[in-house]
């Protein structure tokens, strides 16, 4: 063998050695599925039961999304992830502070904000998703606030509660984070409480939840398992699931990764959200329409997380982002679908080849362009220089 045909031997044996060292990623990305078009969902949580001005911004939302369209005519959809109760503040402050009572959103006082979530929901620009009974675990609020002052006056107020007060950890439904690190619920009283707030959701719309997304991104296998006996077929993710608060509160414990379409082990679709737009805190319109481009050059949809408090504490210039966000995003890509995250789901579970991707060129594209996410993987390929054929396979025309 002469000293070229080594040398190549070589190095073709090196790149299937990092190629086999990434085998599981790269499988992975190649079996995602590719979408042919543009596709873009904004996703809000934390509407529903809370503060009596969303009405307004809930209406203000409204008419912004139906004036905005795609080329085939439909109007921009914003998910709202809905939360179901709030403490009631009096009734808890009569017991001294030491037993939960709930605001449902079935109460009277709501019944403007349901009304403008329905009316929206109607318009086809709204689209309800399942967020949590409560944005709490009850029993841990109850239990801090018998020694936290804040928590307690926060549990205890007579003014609707505004959840995004409450201390970071203490927001996860799915834990106990009474202390910390966070302990895990009972599988028992889990599947009560997916029960009980599937029911409060149907009495609010009309039907079984199908699609569910968990406030702070902390749940657990058995919530999935809870979440299917209740009906819903699809889980928003950011791609990973954490499963217990650490000691310094934060999400941790991370247990599984996920791609849009792969699924969980109760059956449902996982779709990954992963673009972040909060006006309120400084988030530029093009923060959208960069995000929507990139995930374009990777065959997947655009999930944008946004959250009330925008429209709430900056309605005016909450909604002018994102109605410049639109646009922005509509201008760089004219192709690009409004859509719900069941409909792209149930899309992607048939294969529909009208959303699917299927010829080989542009699937080893998108591919291609997945890579550099994988860690570690973009410099070894570099090192390695396997990053050159990939490229090229990447520009295949």
């Amino acid at each position: 063998m002469g000293v070229w045909a080594l040398l190549l031997a070589l190095v073709l044996l090196l790149w299937a050695g990092v190629l086999l060292a990434f085998a599981r990623p790269l499988v992975a990305r190649w079996r995602e599925p590719v979408l042919r078009c543009p596709v873009l969902v904004i996703e809000s949580d934390d509407w529903g039961a809370g503060s009596l001005a969303q009405k307004e911004a809930l209406a203000r939302l409204s008419a912004l999304l139906q004036g905005v369209r795609d080329l085939h005519g439909r109007a921009a959809v914003m998910t709202l992830g809905v939360v179901l109760e709030v403490p009631d503040g009096a009734r808890i402050a009569a017991s001294g502070g030491k037993e939960y009572h709930a605001l449902p959103l079935t109460d009277a006082r709501f019944e403007g904000v349901r009304r403008a979530m329905l009316d929206g929901i109607q318009s086809g620009v709204f689209v309800p998703q399942l967020h949590g009974q409560c944005h709490y675990w009850p029993a841990a609020v109850t239990a801090v606030a018998q020694t936290d002052g804040v928590v307690r006056d926060w549990l205890c107020a007579t003014d609707l509660a505004a959840t995004e007060d409450l201390p970071s950890h203490l927001q996860s439904r799915w834990v106990d984070a009474r202390s910390l690190p966070s302990r895990t619920l009972p599988v028992d009283a889990i599947q009560h409480a997916v029960a009980a707030e599937a029911q409060a959701y149907h009495a609010v719309f009309g039907e079984q939840p199908q699609v569910a997304v968990a406030t702070t991104f902390v749940w657990t296998d058995a919530v999935e398992a809870a979440w299917r006996d209740a009906g819903v077929n699809v889980i928003i993710t950011p791609g990973r699931r954490a499963t217990c608060r650490n000691t310094r509160g934060q999400p941790a414990c991370v247990d599984a990764s996920m791609l849009t379409g792969e699924c969980s082990l109760a059956g449902q679709v996982y779709l990954v959200r992963d673009v972040y737009f909060e006006p309120a805190l400084g988030h530029a319109p093009q923060r959208v329409m960069e995000g929507l481009q990139s995930r374009s050059v990777q065959g997947r949809a655009c999930l944008v997380e946004t959250h009330r408090f925008n429209f709430l504490r900056a309605p005016e210039a909450s909604c002018a982002a994102l109605e410049s966000a639109l646009q922005q995003a509509l201008a760089a890509c004219p192709a690009v679908r409004f859509t719900s995250p069941l409909e792209l789901a149930n899309a992607l579970l048939a294969r529909d080849a009208d959303w699917v991707e299927t010829r080989l060129r542009q699937r080893l594209r998108a591919w291609r362009a997945r890579l550099d996410e994988i860690p570690r993987f973009r410099r070894i390929a570099q090192l390695s220089g396997l990053a050159l054929p990939l490229r090229l396979l990447g520009g295949a025309a």
